[in-house]
């Protein structure tokens, strides 16, 4: 079994995190794992934001596995969890699974262009907490009657799919950014940036990145690799 040696504890223990955030959307949730020299990248997408999220980390040797030097498999999420050493700072790969649709659509490897208008971080963290509260409270205003699913989901899909600030980018890439642990206060806050490439826009940080489709992930002119 091929085992990742991480850069340190703390690598083991972000990643974990991750992997936790994510099995709480979806217990059965898959990871997309590409791996060369000394960068891992793990994908993975919580059903409830329709965005892609790309959680970095670092090796403390090159991946090497036999005569391969890059790794590119879709596993289970919870049992990559289950193999996170944060002790040791490893983890070992488990056996490939098939991968949902969403892990033959990731967004190109090159070709980003930043992008401006994007407020600063303090701003961004209060749009979400303005757009949890909203939602709350419209449905909370709700009769009982009229309280249905349909009814949740076309509230919440008016305000997830707002744009920020003066970008394309949807209310919900913040949302999930925040839920995933990647929009954070504090050392680091600072590093936040805006990337598009085609049709892709990616919502970099510096705990990890989300991307999202302008034309959504179902769009029949992905690439798919």
């Amino acid at each position: 079994m091929t085992v990742f040696h991480l850069a340190d504890e703390g690598e083991a223990a972000d990643l974990a995190a991750f992997l936790s955030r994510l099995l709480h959307y979806d217990r059965s949730a898959a990871v997309r794992l590409q791996a060369a020299g000394t960068a891992l990248a793990v994908f993975g997408r919580p059903p409830s934001f329709e965005v892609l999220a790309i959680r970095p980390a670092r090796l403390a040797k090159p991946y090497e596995d036999g005569l391969d030097v890059t790794l590119d498999v879709t596993v289970s999420a919870g049992e990559l969890l289950e193999s996170v050493d944060e002790s040791a700072a490893t983890a070992a790969v488990p056996g490939a699974v098939t991968g949902p649709p969403w892990a033959g659509v990731l967004p190109p490897r090159g070709g980003w262009q930043g992008v401006p208008g994007l407020p600063a971080p303090d701003r961004l963290r209060a749009t979400v907490s303005s757009a949890v509260a909203e939602f709350r409270a419209r449905t909370q205003e709700l009769a009982p009657e009229r309280r249905t699913r349909a009814e949740l989901d076309a509230i919440g899909r008016e305000i997830w799919s707002r744009t920020v600030g003066e970008t394309r980018l949807p209310v919900r890439a913040l949302h999930a950014a925040q839920s995933l642990g990647f929009l954070r206060g504090g050392e680091g806050a600072g590093e936040l940036a805006l990337f598009s490439s085609g049709a892709w826009l990616r919502l970099r940080t510096a705990y990890g990145s989300i991307a999202v489709r302008r034309a959504g992930l179902g769009a029949l002119d992905v690439s798919v690799r």
